[in-house]
């Protein structure tokens, strides 16, 4: 069940370790924790290919076969 491309991936991944690194890093207090921890949910949908707004909206950026989804 995978909607996201490789690209799609790949461009959450790096956006959430950077978050990561820049909110436990370099940011101090409550503004790092809260980085850090919104950090989470681009890394989070990158690493399992699907993005629940993505399912709600009806977005894929994964233009395979859809067939292939449904097992």
């Amino acid at each position: 069940m995978v909607n996201e491309a490789g690209w799609d991936r790949v461009a959450r991944i790096v956006v959430g370790v950077v978050l990561l690194v820049v909110g436990f890093g370099v940011l101090d207090g409550t503004v790092g924790i809260v980085v850090g921890v919104v950090a989470l949910v681009p890394l989070l949908t990158g690493l399992i290919g699907w993005c629940p707004l993505y399912s709600v909206f009806g977005i894929r950026t994964n233009k395979g076969d859809r067939r292939a989804d449904a097992r």
